[in-house]
Formats: C-alpha cells, sequence, structure tokens
C-alpha cells in the first residue's frame, strides 16, 4: 500500500464510551479521530430514521457537510427477540428523550418481568457508515447473540452492557475486560469489516492535507 499520511475521520457522535472503543478498535490504521466533541456548534442531529443505515447514513452526511471531513457515524442498539424487536432504533431513548442508561435498563427490566431466562434472547446490532465528502459511503454491520439478565452486573461497558448476558462467557458483557469485549462485539465485527475495507482502498499518500485520498 506504500506510505500513507494521516488520515482525518470525524466520529458523528458524542458519547464518550463510543469514541473510547472506536479509538481502540482503529488503533494501528494512520487515522486521527476526531469526535463531535471537537465541533462545539454543531447542531444536535434528529435521528428520525426507521432503520440503524438510515441513522447513521443520516448523521454521517450531515456531519460531512457541516465539517468538510470524511465522517464515520455509528448507529447501534439493541433488539429483544420477545419484545418484536424493542427497543431496536430507540434504544438511546427507550425511556424518553433524556433518559440515562439506567433509565432504560429499568424499563427494559420491568417490559420483560415475569418472562423467563430462555425466552430473553436478544441481539446487538451495530451499522457503521464511513462518508466522504463528495457523497460516496460505505456501510458494514454487525451483530451479537446473547439474552438479558434478571438485573445489571458489571460495571465495564455503556448502555445495556450490564443486563447482556453472554452463555458461552458465563458474564454480561459490562463485566468482559475492555480488550475482549473490542474483539468480539457488534462494533468490533463491523469494525472488522471496515479496516478490511480500509486497508483494501486506501491506496494513494496523502501528505499534510490531513484528508484522505477517495475509495
Amino acid at each position: 500500500m506504500g506510505r500513507v499520511g494521516l488520515i482525518k475521520i470525524v466520529f458523528a457522535s458524542k458519547n464518550n464510551g463510543k469514541i473510547k472503543e472506536i479509538k481502540a478498535m482503529l488503533e494501528g490504521l494512520p487515522v486521527v479521530l476526531l469526535s463531535l466533541n471537537d465541533y462545539k456548534d454543531i447542531l444536535d442531529i434528529i435521528e428520525d430514521g426507521k432503520t440503524f443505515f438510515e441513522n447513521a447514513l443520516k448523521k454521517a452526511r450531515v456531519v460531512s457537510e457541516f465539517t468538510g471531513e470524511v465522517v464515520l457515524a455509528d448507529d447501534s442498539g439493541l433488539e429483544v427477540d420477545c419484545l418484536g424487536g424493542q427497543p431496536g432504533i430507540y434504544s438511546s431513548r427507550y425511556a424518553g428523550e433524556n433518559a440515562t442508561d439506567e433509565n432504560n435498563m429499568r424499563k427494559l427490566l420491568e417490559n420483560l418481568r415475569g418472562i423467563p431466562s430462555e425466552k430473553r434472547g436478544a441481539s446487538f446490532r451495530c451499522v457503521l457508515v464511513l462518508y466522504q465528502p463528495d457523497g460516496a459511503f460505505e456501510s458494514f454491520e454487525g451483530g451479537w447473540r446473547g439474552q438479558i439478565y434478571d438485573k445489571p452486573v458489571g460495571e465495564r461497558g455503556f448502555g445495556y452492557d450490564p443486563v447482556f448476558f453472554l452463555p458461552e462467557k458465563g458474564m454480561t458483557v459490562a463485566q468482559l475486560p475492555p480488550e475482549v469485549k473490542n474483539t468480539i462485539s457488534h462494533r468490533a465485527q463491523a469494525f472488522h469489516k471496515l479496516k478490511k475495507s480500509f486497508k483494501k482502498h486506501v491506496l494513494s499518500e496523502v501528505e499534510g492535507t490531513g484528508r484522505s485520498a477517495a475509495w
């Protein structure tokens, strides 16, 4: 591939948990990662899509138009089988627009009260969109199966991690070491696909501009 200069990518989020995970996943690539925390004037983006992909694409497009940079956007959430896929795209605001992680988990557990563990199957899903200023984009998806535990357990991670139980590990995601989570999670799976595409298509050297070559 030859020597490639540092590539500036803006991650379309202010979520410090996601930002930390994504920086770890991009380690080893010639990338300088910024986030919406580096752009104080950008307006909140209304996530009104009907799918994870529609929301990720909208966030990526709006932020790229605002910054003029290559943008990486993520939309992810929890889908619980016996709740018909809820909370889905509403995962971050399941208990209301200003809900905390604790509020969302409490509502989820209330809605699952009385349902046995074998019927609490669930999936974490993630869709990433990598968007170029010229409008070209690629999308990548990952999924992670587990079940909803009957109470929050563990201190790591964020979101629904304390109630997402992994039978094969015998623990919740919030009990996993970050270096393990970052290799097997739904987001890690999507990032693995993104990194393969990145390494395949970033072919020309970037000198001094802080921007990437087209891919």
